[in-house]
């Protein structure tokens, strides 16, 4: 990703239609001369990170860290430097600690988006600025997609552009029911019709394409499956470095591939590569590697994942993740916990749905699982035991076998 290497007013990112963001230098709230080389790395570890993340604009350090030591006004470092996000904080010595605090602002309405504070021993402070700028980043990718989603809600541009339209496929798609999918699709193949080769708008395409084939929100069908893997092959094709295109293509690629599944294995790793701090994807492939069967190598990417965004908005997917992680043990009370938690932020999630109705008949409460399979059979009237197995990839034959048997118990059609 290029960076501006210039503190000009021109805001390059609107080119590219990318949100653009500048790290300010980090405050030394404090006498010890010493702790101003901390801070100035600070920042420069959190830029570097930020790099990484695809989709985001970022202005390099020599232009801003111009303000370094100034009083500054959000929304006008904004307009100089032409970016619409500014993340600042600051670093205070108490003894032998080192608490460190970050924000997030809208530099347009001066909005706080985001703050966090982290505290860590002197002992080694490159590990700390490691570990504190991993969090940040984790922390800011899904925040800033949510205020770009909000910005585009309230400016509403008459006319739509394939980056316009792909924000408000973002939208629909964090409602999550089959009409906002069924919309979200529409968006992108808007999208695409405009910018035929924007390969953001096809790996979001063939990842909806895969959301509404675990959920059942499509009815089975090879020809969706083959355009769901067509958009993931084109999209790594015309990005192969771009992190979010690779995670959205794997997941696409493990739900819709039937025998070619190891290759989203690998589209998880090189995604994770590229991006070793997105809370996304380390759910998504800490999830596939238990499903099969991996669960030390599953269980420490969903442990990192929530460690490094612990209040992520989407964070039902990692505890539906850990609620299965949970049935491979065969700790069915820890299963039911995990699914729902899940179903508390989000009641549709189809997974944690099946795996609290597994996990209830597992723990002899049948009636209050037939409820459950109840609430499945509103989100998908035509799901059976037999569609599901073959719809959903389980390669453990003791799980799937689990899932059978007790979902038949919990009424679930053969």
């Amino acid at each position: 990703m290029e960076e501006v290497t210039e503190a000009t007013p021109v805001n390059l990112a609107s080119e590219v239609r990318l949100p653009s963001l500048a790290v300010l230098p980090f405050a030394n709230i404090g006498s010890d001369p010493e702790q101003d080389y901390f801070a100035d790395g600070m920042a420069v570890e959190i830029i570097t990170a930020l790099t990484r993340i695809s989709g985001l604009f970022v202005i390099a350090r020599n232009s801003s860290f111009v303000y370094k030591g100034q009083a500054v006004d959000i929304r006008q470092v904004g307009r100089e430097l032409g970016v619409g996000y500014v993340l600042e904080g600051s670093v205070r010595r108490g003894g032998d600690r080192l608490r460190i605090t970050g924000q997030l602002v809208d530099a347009v309405s001066g909005a706080h988006l985001w703050a966090d504070r982290f505290e860590g021993d002197l002992g080694d402070v490159f590990a700390l600025q490691d570990r504190v700028a991993e969090r940040v980043v984790a922390a800011i990718e899904p925040t800033l997609q949510l205020a770009e989603i909000e910005r585009h809600r309230q400016g509403r541009p008459e006319r739509l552009d394939a980056g316009d339209l792909l924000l408000r496929a973002s939208a629909l798609e964090h409602e999550f029911t089959a009409d906002s999918m069924a919309a979200a699709l529409r968006c992108l193949e808007q999208a695409l019709a405009i910018e035929p080769g924007y390969a953001p708008a096809m790996a979001a395409a063939a990842y909806c394409h895969a959301q509404r084939h675990f959920q059942g929100w499509a009815p089975p069908s090879g020809a969706v499956c083959a355009e769901a893997l067509r958009l993931a092959k084109r999209a790594v094709e015309l990005a192969p470095n771009d992190a979010q295109v690779l995670w959205m293509a794997a997941f696409a690629v493990w739900n819709m591939a039937g025998e070619g599944r190891e290759r989203a294995r690998e589209l998880f790793g090189r995604s994770l590569l590229l991006n070793p701090h997105s809370a996304m994807a380390l759910t998504l492939a800490g999830w596939i590697e238990i499903v099969c069967g991996n669960q030390g190598t599953g269980r420490e990417m969903l442990a990192r994942a929530q460690r490094l965004n612990p209040r992520d908005p989407r964070s039902w997917l990692l505890s539906g993740a850990m609620a299965i992680a949970a049935v491979v043990d065969e700790d069915f009370a820890r299963a039911a916990s995990w699914a729902e938690k899940a179903l508390v932020q989000n009641r549709r999630f189809a997974v944690a749905l099946r795996v609290l109705a597994v996990a209830l008949v597992k723990l002899g409460q049948p009636e209050r699982a037939r409820q459950v399979v109840q609430e499945l059979l509103a989100i998908e009237p035509e799901l059976t035991i037999s569609g599901f197995l073959a719809r959903i990839p389980m390669p453990v034959e003791a799980m799937a076998r689990t899932y059978a048997k007790a979902l038949g118990v919990a009424g679930l059609p053969q």
